[in-house]
């Protein structure tokens, strides 16, 4: 099939006209957006390797745990200019520009991961960690979106087309998706190599609290929950590390480094939204020496090894899980359409029966003798 052919069977969709015409994004916006993951300051693997030393994990830990509602945030309707990007992974998606000039992540589908990654990353930030923020919209407009954005996107970019693609994209017609997830990025300059996106797990043995890192417990903390959410797809370009600090002048080590989990999708599963699968995986391979393990995931939990923990870091996740009452756990799930039928094959259960699962996988971490010493 010719490129040619391939626009004609990608533009074939007609949609709705929208009664006035909406200005297609500017060549700066498209090219700043191929590929999305594109980063303007690459730094040296040393530079990173100090970033990482350096890194906090844990910075909300002596902060109050969030009060406010623990349902993920909703809004009724959104409208965006369709962008034309490069897009990985397989849940559909597609990037948007608000009339801001703001451009969203938009995740679209009857797939357990907009659930799933709505209620995770909520704990997540509630609890005090950094993440990325997930807001459900009921309606969201896209201005120039194709039928299927995310396989039209994957096959714009097989052939190399997506800047002769852009100029064909209608911004006179739109189509509506329902209940989609909007991703907005934690704030913070990205720390990449030319080779490396994001951090793995097993690299954080390599955060150094006598080099200004966090402290084994917060570290060991961050470990639990990723545990306790069963987050098994956790390869690097799934977690980001970032430079919060507002000055970083270029050629200079990142002032206030920080670990960010990016993308939870693949959480309270093995199957993502997968209640008796969540409900019967185990958190530790050994409780007596607190050894944690995500062998029983997928992937042999990824990026995760199997690896022990302190008293101090179990002391700091209890301490703040605990937190959190049935009532708001029932808040997050619900808020999150846990109990709302997610396509064909979706296995659905009361929001009760999510609440117990909770209750449940905190018991696994709270209750025992304490950790051995280290």
């Amino acid at each position: 099939m010719t490129v040619v052919a391939v626009f004609v069977w990608l533009s074939a969709d007609t949609g709705h006209r929208s009664p006035a015409p909406v200005n297609a994004p500017t060549p700066g916006e498209v090219e700043r957006a191929e590929p999305r993951s594109a980063n303007e300051r690459v730094v040296s693997d040393e530079v990173r390797r100090q970033a990482l030393a350096r890194a906090r994990v844990w910075p909300g830990s002596r902060q109050p745990l969030q009060k406010e509602s623990f349902r993920a945030a909703t809004i009724d309707e959104i409208s965006c200019r369709f962008l034309v990007t490069q897009l990985g992974g397989t849940t559909p998606k597609f990037d948007c520009v608000l009339e801001s000039g703001e451009t969203l992540r938009v995740k679209y589908g009857n797939v357990s991961e907009i659930p799933s990654e709505a209620a995770a990353t909520r704990l997540v930030r509630a609890l005090g960690l950094a993440s990325d923020t997930i807001t459900l919209v009921t309606r969201l407009r896209c201005h120039g979106c194709p039928a299927e954005p995310f396989p039209t996107m994957k096959a714009v970019g097989a052939v190399h087309a997506g800047s002769l693609f852009a100029h064909a994209v209608d911004y006179g017609k739109y189509r509506d998706f329902d209940w989609v997830a909007v991703e907005r990025k934690y704030d913070g300059q990205p720390i990449e190599t030319a080779t490396q996106e994001g951090w793995d797990f097993n690299e954080l043995d390599q955060v150094d609290e006598s080099r200004g890192g966090a402290p084994r417990a917060h570290v060991d903390a961050l470990r639990l929950l990723a545990a306790f959410l069963a987050h098994w797809d956790n390869k690097s370009a799934n977690q980001r590390l970032v430079c919060v600090s507002r000055q970083w002048p270029a050629g200079t080590p990142c002032p206030e480094p920080l670990l960010v989990l990016q993308d939870l999708g693949a959480s309270f599963g093995p199957r993502k939204v997968d209640l008796n699968g969540w409900s019967k995986i185990g958190v530790w391979g050994d409780r007596a020496t607190c050894r944690l393990t995500m062998r029983g995931l997928p992937y042999d939990g990824a990026t995760f090894p199997d690896v022990r923990v302190g008293e101090a870091g179990r002391q700091l996740f209890v301490k703040r899980i605990r937190q959190i009452s049935e009532a708001q756990a029932a808040e997050l799930f619900a808020g999150a359409r846990f109990d709302q039928k997610r396509g064909l094959f979706s296995d659905v259960h009361p929001v009760d029966d999510w609440v117990r699962a909770f209750s449940r996988r905190v018991a696994m971490i709270s209750d025992g003798p304490p950790c051995p010493a280290l």
